[in-house]
């Protein structure tokens, strides 16, 4: 069969699937009611008849509404940025607009009520800009671009989720609403989406034409076409789609991203086929999956969120995609940096020490008084206070400690400096692992959760070596599979939150990384670790300059390449178990600590691991600070305090990284 017409009838199957699942559903219902109750208001005694008019078909109506925009945007973005991996979601526009709805119900509300689509709007373009302007300086590699925006879209979630410990009630609901949640009450709001999807899908089609010509390159050019504007006008169509989804429904994962690529994988190589067929395919795939959700709802009695369900779906086309186009993984979106060794290692290393220390001492002792001034605490109030402040101070050090040594290994390993145990997606293991613990024991020690937690890191770990090495080896491919392991990981969580089981609902402090009730006596394990994980790295070092060299060069001078590898992953994972225990999954620590042990001409084995175990100290100290006092009375978590300090700090690196791409 032809191509077009292959990818038509696949079209055809989910939309006949979708229907049979939805008359399943709907079809009881209109048998007892009657079709006319379908198109006639219905009397608001009768329950089961509104129902049906006021819940079950304008939801149907929204998922293949918001199913064909996303599907559409997708596939705009695809074509017009010449990568198969843009999407909605993989360049942060879903999470930028979540991130404007929050800030503006905390601080604005009056806009929302004036203009939400415009709000969601300015939030996904902001967005989109950020990482436009770091993913220009690597001449918009691929790669690059998607590394970014999953980031940038962990970086908005973080900060989501610092408003909502400040402001919680005002931001009760946007959890559920930023799951991707289809339910509606009436049709009010499918009449308000459906003819501002329609108004710019014709904008899209009407660029058919300039569509097509896009791929001439240069030679469009010479044809008197404006390219910068026609790429500007593409990219504001679909932002605009999907700021109007996002506003009216929330965050439905990957769903972009998923259907032109299944489009193109089926048969529909043309831009003007995929156009036609992409957004059939991302309403068929919406609809089927929502339909499917409330079957399970009816029988289960369990409701969860679409959107979350949804990337679950979207993230393994992802890494498919990604494995199979190997043309994407050519190149680094981060390059590393020459950087001079410093002539006076000792003294670094002791300036390090020093501050970490004034640290210290300045998070045990300086704190706020009742009526919120700065006091320093000594004598009687500071013995008080101490049996609270010591446990968490300590428990943040060695997570900062152990993370800064893994992530130090990592990248000497896979040689990108990008590479992180919270960029991988390990951390995001170690909380599924911690899950799965609690499923399996009824109340674990500490021992139990962290065997589980290390079991989940190492699963990721092992998947990402197995995946990068089907194909020649690249660091690009344990970047982009370990974020999308990681987002992959997330949506899984949400989902089990989303059940209401209570087992999962345990954990939300501690995915947010609050260290307010760490005992005593984790603190001193997590600290007797960091110990004897610094020691125990010292071993590495030299195995890892050899392998920097190359597989070939390690072997001849007597490195199991293999088994070393393996025992660096596996100590990595255990690294992480313990630290994420500590602190939660959220944290750029890991990836931050060496970048700064570098800059400071730490970049030789024991001292670089030195250096960033300092750096990772010093930074969650300063977390664990800020968080305690900066919204006093309340508290921040320590982790996601330690990542709204990291995010912006990432960014400098990604810049700087990509200075010297370009220079050299």
């Amino acid at each position: 069969m032809a191509g077009p017409w292959r990818s038509l009838a696949f079209t055809g199957a989910i939309w006949m699937l979708a229907a049979w699942v939805a008359a399943f559903n709907i079809g009881p219902l209109l048998a007892s009611l009657g079709v006319d109750a379908a198109f006639t208001p219905p009397d608001i005694s009768d329950s089961r008849a509104v129902l049906l008019y006021y819940g079950l078909l304008p939801r149907l109506a929204m998922s293949v509404v918001c199913g064909f925009a996303l599907g559409l945007s997708g596939t705009l973005l695809q074509h017009v940025l010449h990568n198969p991996l843009a999407s909605p979601s993989t360049i942060g526009i879903e999470a930028g607009a979540q991130l404007a709805l929050a800030i503006m119900l905390v601080w604005f509300p009056a806009l929302l009520g004036w203009n939400r689509d415009l709000v969601t709007a300015f939030g996904g373009f902001a967005a989109m800009l950020v990482v436009f302007s770091v993913a220009w300086r690597f001449q918009f590699n691929p790669v690059s671009v998607i590394l970014v925006g999953l980031v940038l879209g962990l970086y908005c979630s973080a900060m989501v989720m610092v408003l909502a410990q400040m402001k919680d009630h005002y931001l009760t609901g946007l959890f559920i609403w930023g799951g991707g949640s289809l339910n509606q009450n009436d049709w009010r709001e499918v009449g308000r989406l459906a003819p501002k999807i329609m108004i710019a899908s014709l904008c899209a089609y009407f660029l058919a034409r300039q569509l097509s010509l896009l791929t001439l390159g240069e030679t469009a050019r010479s044809l008197g076409m404006k390219l910068p504007l026609i790429r500007a006008s593409v990219i504001f169509v679909a932002v605009t789609l999907t700021a109007f989804t996002v506003s009216s429904v929330g965050i439905i994962g990957f769903l972009g991203l998923a259907a032109p690529v299944i489009a193109r994988a089926t048969g529909a190589r043309h831009i003007r086929h995929r156009l036609a067929l992409a957004p059939l395919i991302g309403a068929g795939l919406l609809l089927l999956i929502d339909q499917l959700l409330q079957l399970q709802l009816s029988l289960g009695g369990v409701s969860l969120p679409t959107g979350a369900v949804t990337a679950l779906a979207g993230v393994p086309i992802l890494m498919l995609v990604m494995l199979r186009s190997k043309s994407m993984m050519q190149g680094t979106p981060a390059a590393q940096q020459g950087q001079a060794p410093s002539r006076r290692p000792g003294l670094i290393l002791a300036v390090l020490v020093a501050l970490v220390l004034a640290a210290c001492v300045v998070a045990i002792m300086v704190g706020r008084d009742i009526d919120a001034s700065w006091t320093l605490q000594t004598g009687a109030t500071l013995e008080s206070l101490l049996q609270w402040r010591w446990p968490r101070l300590l428990a943040a050090i060695s997570a900062g400690v152990l993370l800064a040594v893994a992530g130090s290994l990592l990248q000497r390993l896979t040689g990108n400096p990008m590479a992180s145990p919270e960029v991988l997606g390990v951390s995001a293991g170690t909380a599924i692992g911690l899950l799965g613990t609690l499923f399996l024991v009824s109340a674990p020690d500490y021992g139990q959760r962290l065997f589980g937690g290390f079991l989940g890191a190492a699963i990721v770990l092992a998947l990402l070596l197995a995946m990068s090495l089907r194909k020649a080896q690249s660091s690009n491919q344990f970047l982009i599979i370990g974020v999308s392991l990681g987002a992959f990981l997330t949506a899984l969580f949400s989902v089990i939150l989303a059940s209401g089981d209570p087992r999962a609902a345990s954990l939300l402090n501690w995915m947010v990384g609050s260290t307010y009730a760490t005992s005593g006596e984790t603190a001193v394990i997590s600290t007797v670790c960091a110990a004897i994980a610094l020691s125990l790295a010292l071993l590495f070092t030299r195995p890892l300059q050899l392998y920097g060299l190359g597989e070939g060069a390690a072997r001849s001078r007597g490195v199991n390449v293999r088994l070393f590898r393996a025992l660096t992953l596996g100590f990595t994972a255990l690294l992480t178990a313990i630290a994420t225990l500590a602190v939660g999954p959220l944290s750029f620590v890991g990836l931050m600590a060496p970048h700064l042990a570098q800059k400071a001409g730490l970049v030789r084995g024991v001292r670089q691991i030195w250096g960033a175990a300092l750096f990772g100290a010093l930074l969650m100290a300063v977390a664990d600070f800020i968080g305690r006092t900066i919204y006093f009375p309340w508290q921040l978590p320590t982790g996601l305090t330690a990542t709204l300090l990291g995010g912006p700090i990432f960014a400098f690196l990604l810049l700087r990284s990509g200075k010297t791409l370009r220079q050299n």
